[in-house]
C-alpha cells in the first residue's frame, strides 16, 4: 500500500466500507446461498484464465468482459446478497499494475458497490415481478436502470480513484468515462437479462451459461482486432523510426504529414474507414529513404543531378518495402505516386492528372506542407500562410486544387503547431524554399 498516495487508501478504505455496510442486511435475510454460490463460483471461472501464464495472453478476458454475470445477480437476488458475487472474481483477477493486493481488493469492493446499485435499481422498478410475470417485455425497462445504475456508479468509482491516485480533475475523469460507458454496459445488462430469465426457465441455472458463450465469441473478436491494430502499429512505428535515425533533419515529419493527411480527407469527407490507410500512408511516405545513401540525405548544400536521380527513387523503394504489408492497402499506390505532378512533370512515371491516385494527391500536399513549415538542412522553415500561399500558386501544375482548398479550411479550422526539424539552425543557410526545387 506504500506505493499507493494516501487520499486513495482512504478512498479504497471508504469503498470497502461502504461495500460491507451494503452487504449486512444480508443477516436478515435467508436463502438465495445457492445461486450465490454459483453465480460467485462462474464469475470467479470467468475471470480466472487471464492470470494463467501460458493462456493469460491469449484468452480475451477483460475488465468489463463478464458483467453481464454480475447484472444476472443483481436481477436475480436481493441487493445485500448480490454483492457477495463481484468478491471472489474481483479478488482472483488478473492485475496488471502493482500493488496487486491493494488494486484487488478496490475492484472487489467497486464491483460489490455496482452491483449493489443495480440490484437497488432494478427492484425499485419491480424488476423481480416483471421477471416472473408473463408479460416478460415490462422487464426491460427495470433491466435498463440496473445497467445504468450500475454503470454510473463504476464511473463515479473510477473518477474518485483518479482523482485521488493521480490528481485528474474531476470534472475530466468523469466526462471521459462517461462518454464511453453506458453502451457496453446496456449491452451487458442486456445479456443479464437473459441469463436471469433462463436462470428462472424450466431449463434451470444451467441454460443460462448459453448467454456467456456468444459474449466470450465476441469478446475473442474484439481482442483479435485490437491485438491486430497493435501489430500494424508497431509495423509503422519501426519503419518510422528507421526513417529518422537515418534522416536526423526530418524526424518528426512522418507523423505530421500523416496528420496533415487525415486533416485533408476529414474536409472532403472520405469515408472513416480509409482515413486510418490514407495516415498510414502520410506516415510511410518516405519509407524508401532507407534506399537511399545517409550522405545524400544530410547533404547540406543543393544536389547534383546524379544525386537528383538517386534520390528520386525513394518512391519505388517503398513501394516495394511495402509490398508485402497487406493492410496497407491504397497506401502503396501513395507512397509510389506522392511526387507525381499533375501538369506530367512529376516522378517516378509522369502521371498526369487524374491519372494519380487520390490518396497519393492529399499526401503531396501534406508533404509539400509541413516541408515548407519545418526546418530543414539547405533552408529555413516558412510561416504557414506563407506555405499555404504557395500551394495555392502551385495548385492545377503541381497540386490538386481540391485538396489544396481542403488543407486550407481544415487549418482554418484547427490550427497547424510547426515544428523545427534540425536542431542545427546555425547550419541553416538562409536558402528560400522552393516547392518544386529540391525533393521534399
Amino acid at each position: 500500500m506504500r506505493a499507493i498516495p494516501a487520499a486513495a487508501r482512504v478512498y479504497i478504505l471508504c469503498a470497502v466500507l461502504c461495500a460491507a455496510a451494503c452487504a449486512l442486511p444480508v443477516l436478515r435475510q435467508g436463502g438465495h446461498w445457492r445461486a450465490v454460490l454459483l453465480l460467485a463460483g462462474l464469475y470467479a471461472v470467468c475471470e480466472l484464465p487471464a492470470r494463467c501464464r501460458y493462456v493469460g495472453n491469449s484468452v480475451p478476458v477483460g475488465a468489463g468482459s463478464f458483467f453481464p454475470v454480475l447484472l444476472a445477480a443483481a436481477f436475480l437476488l436481493p441487493p445485500a446478497v448480490a454483492v457477495f458475487v463481484a468478491v471472489p472474481g474481483a479478488l482472483l483477477g488478473r492485475v496488471d499494475q502493482r500493488p496487486a493486493g491493494a488494486r484487488r481488493i478496490w475492484r472487489a469492493a467497486q464491483l460489490a458497490l455496482a452491483t449493489w446499485g443495480a440490484a437497488q435499481a432494478y427492484a425499485l422498478l419491480g424488476g423481480a415481478r416483471a421477471l416472473r410475470a408473463p408479460d416478460f417485455p415490462y422487464a426491460l425497462l427495470p433491466a435498463a436502470a440496473g445497467a445504468l445504475a450500475f454503470c454510473l456508479v463504476l464511473t463515479a468509482l473510477d473518477g474518485g480513484i483518479l482523482a485521488a491516485a493521480e490528481r485528474v480533475p474531476l470534472r475530466a475523469a468523469w466526462r471521459g468515462l462517461l462518454l464511453r460507458s453506458p453502451a457496453p454496459h446496456c449491452v451487458h445488462g442486456l445479456a443479464g437479462l437473459m441469463m436471469a430469465v433462463l436462470w428462472r426457465s424450466p431449463y434451470g441455472p444451467l441454460s443460462a451459461l448459453f448467454v456467456l458463450l456468444p459474449m466470450y465469441i465476441s469478446c475473442w473478436i474484439f481482442a483479435q482486432y485490437h491485438r491486430e491494430r497493435a501489430a500494424h502499429q508497431a509495423t509503422i512505428r519501426a519503419l518510422v523510426q528507421a526513417v529518422d535515425i537515418k534522416d536526423q533533419y526530418t524526424r518528426g515529419h512522418s507523423e505530421r504529414v500523416g496528420r496533415a493527411s487525415v486533416l485533408i480527407a476529414r474536409e472532403l469527407s472520405m469515408d472513416e474507414g480509409r482515413l486510418e490507410v490514407l495516415r498510414f500512408a502520410g506516415i510511410l511516405h518516405d519509407v524508401g529513404k532507407l534506399g537511399v545513401p545517409t550522405r545524400v540525405l544530410r547533404k547540406d548544400g543543393p544536389l547534383t543531378p546524379q544525386e537528383r536521380r538517386v534520390i528520386e527513387l525513394h518512391p519505388e523503394y517503398g513501394h516495394e518495402m511495402v509490398r508485402g504489408i497487406g493492410f496497407l492497402e491504397e497506401a502503396r499506390a501513395a507512397i509510389l505516386h506522392h511526387h507525381e505532378r499533375l501538369d506530367g512533370s512529376g516522378y517516378p512515371y509522369g502521371l498526369v492528372g487524374r491519372q494519380i491516385p487520390e490518396f497519393a494527391r492529399v499526401v503531396a500536399v501534406a508533404d509539400a506542407f509541413d516541408a515548407m513549415t519545418s526546418t530543414r538542412s539547405y533552408r529555413r522553415a516558412r510561416p504557414v500562410a506563407a506555405a499555404l500561399e504557395e500551394l495555392k500558386r502551385c495548385a492545377g501544375t503541381q497540386f490538386d486544387p481540391r485538396m489544396v482548398r481542403a488543407l486550407v479550411r481544415a487549418l482554418e479550422r484547427h490550427g497547424w503547431e510547426t515544428a523545427v526539424t534540425s536542431d542545427e539552425w546555425e547550419r541553416v543557410g538562409g536558402v528560400p524554399a522552393r516547392v518544386g526545387g529540391r525533393p521534399l
